[in-house]
Formats: structure tokens, C-alpha cells, sequence
């Protein structure tokens, strides 16, 4: 374990490499370049602004903030999820050529939607200071906030990854789960209209938990749900440390798999 963790970190050079690269290619052939990273959210806030308050006539007081930090979060979360799952398996053929930690690959794909991330907080700025929201002394919790964020995906990053070079179906069933997980948090609707029976899927769910965290810091100008994201923190963190030590025992499986 601790000279697989030694080699990762050698690794470091190929990791930034990695991010760098993922950055790139993901509006590599678009007209307006990195600009789409500004521009995504704000489409989808207009389009489930029109959905929500226009046509189901719903959506309370600053209703459009309330929408953009629930998207801003959930983009970052699918899209990592997503990302890493395919990790390994699209870097295939270096791994079957060059000998390197496969665990840095979910790791890649995870810091470079955290970059992205950061653009999302920039879209989140603007709407505050439209709607003339002023967060208070609570945002000092937001870099814990992100580091807990950041830990809970690589957790999932680190078993997806190597599930999905086994399970390749695992791909095509993910979609269908985030698409659960997106309408089982408040992401577009406020938990509390949940009818009691129901309250559980967001009172037990870390995306509910950490999506309502960012509100209560930027929105509400309260103090986050501690206890909850302090135990999405340990169980993440115990489970990235797991697979660390999982990937260095059953790297060799991953070769012969692709």
C-alpha cells in the first residue's frame, strides 16, 4: 500500500497531464471554446426556469438562485461520475503499453470536472450578486464544503472505474441512476415538499446533503449539515483509501480485462 501510494505520487507529472489534457478535449472542436463552461449552467437554469415556473406555474422567492447552485453542484457531480467511470477503460491502450498506477485515472477525470466546477461557482457568484444575496460569515465553510465534495467523488470515481472495465453494462445503467439521483435531491425542488413518508431520500441522500450545504452557506447564510457531510467525509475517505489499497493488490486483473 504504501509504495503503491509512493508511486502514484511520482505519477504527479502525468496526473496534471491528464487534467490538462481532459480540460482540452472537452470543448476541443467548439466555436466558443472554454466559454461553455460558463454558458452550460446558465442554459440549464433557463431551461428548467421555464419548466418549473412558467409552465408548472411553481418556484418561490429568489426561485432562478435557488435553481442555479442545485445545477451548478449536480453538473459537477453526473459529470464526474459519469467521466470516471469511463476512466480506464479510455485510456485503455496506454495502460496495456506502460506500466502506471490505475488509480490515477479516475483521479484525473475527477480533479478535471473540479476545475471545471470552479467556473460553475463563478455563474453561482453572478446570480448572487443579481438578486442582491450577500452570503455571510458561513462561507468560510465553502473550501470544506468542496474538499468533502471532492472526496465523496473520488470514492465513487475509484470503484466505477475499476467496476466498469469488468462490467462494461455498468455504463448504460449509470445514466438511468443519476437520472434517480437527480430527481431524488433538491435539486430543482425544494425537499420540504416532499410528502413525509418520502423525507428520507433526501435526509439519507449525500447528493441532497451536500446540494442543500452549498445553499444553506450561499444562500441562507446558515451553518451547513455537519453531521451529514461529516460522515459522507469519513465513509468517502475510508473507501478511497480501500481501493487504493484494492487497485494495488488487483491492478494486474484490469490487463487482463481489456
Amino acid at each position: 500500500m504504501k509504495t503503491y501510494l509512493q508511486e502514484v505520487l511520482k505519477r504527479k507529472d502525468l496526473l496534471i497531464y491528464l487534467v490538462k489534457s481532459g480540460l482540452k478535449a472537452e470543448h476541443r472542436n467548439s466555436y466558443l471554446g472554454y466559454f461553455w463552461w460558463l454558458l452550460d449552467p446558465l442554459l440549464s437554469v433557463l431551461v428548467f426556469y421555464f419548466l418549473v415556473v412558467i409552465i408548472l406555474e411553481r418556484g418561490g422567492e429568489n426561485y432562478p438562485l435557488f435553481l442555479v447552485i442545485g445545477l451548478v453542484v449536480w453538473r459537477c457531480i453526473s459529470t464526474t461520475i459519469n467521466s470516471s467511470a469511463k476512466s480506464i477503460m479510455r485510456y485503455s491502450s496506454i495502460v496495456n503499453q506502460v506500466y502506471l498506477p490505475k488509480s490515477i485515472f479516475p483521479l484525473s477525470f475527477t480533479f478535471t470536472q473540479l476545475f471545471n466546477f470552479a467556473f460553475g461557482l463563478v455563474v453561482i457568484g453572478i446570480f448572487l450578486a443579481f438578486f442582491g444575496v450577500m452570503p455571510g460569515w458561513e462561507v468560510v465553510y465553502l473550501p470544506l464544503l468542496i474538499v468533502i465534495q471532492t472526496m465523496f467523488l473520488l470514492a465513487i470515481g475509484m470503484i466505477l472505474g475499476y467496476v466498469t472495465v469488468f462490467v462494461r453494462d455498468i455504463d448504460n445503467v449509470l445514466q438511468h441512476v443519476t437520472r434517480v439521483f437527480f430527481y431524488a435531491s433538491p435539486i430543482i425542488w425544494e425537499g420540504g415538499r416532499l410528502p413525509p413518508e418520502y423525507s428520507w431520500a433526501v435526509d439519507y441522500n449525500p447528493v441532497a446533503i451536500i446540494v442543500e450545504s452549498y445553499r444553506d452557506i450561499l444562500m441562507y447564510q446558515t451553518t451547513p449539515n455537519f453531521s451529514g457531510l461529516a460522515v459522507i467525509f469519513v465513509l468517502s475517505a475510508a473507501t478511497v483509501l480501500f481501493m487504493l489499497w484494492y487497485y494495488s493488490r488487483n491492478e494486474h486483473k484490469i490487463i487482463k480485462a481489456l
